[in-house]
């Protein structure tokens, strides 16, 4: 039977080693691309709530029209 305590030490020991090879972002790229993530959020959250209540009063018109 596998020991799965090795099997866990292996993958840590393995986890460790690819995050050592990784470049992580300056403080001040960081900063940035949360800037630009915040941004986006909130063009998006606008562009939805413009079009949201575009369409209900379309479609309020149509079936008052209908009514």
């Amino acid at each position: 039977m596998k020991n799965p305590f090795r099997s866990i030490r292996i993958f840590a020991g393995e986890t460790w080693g690819e995050l050592l090879k990784c470049q992580w972002p300056t403080r001040e790229e960081l900063r940035d691309s949360t800037i630009v993530v915040v941004a986006a959020a909130v063009i998006l959250g606008v562009f939805t709530s413009i079009s949201d209540f575009s369409l209900y009063q379309v479609v309020d018109l149509l079936t008052s029209l209908v009514s």
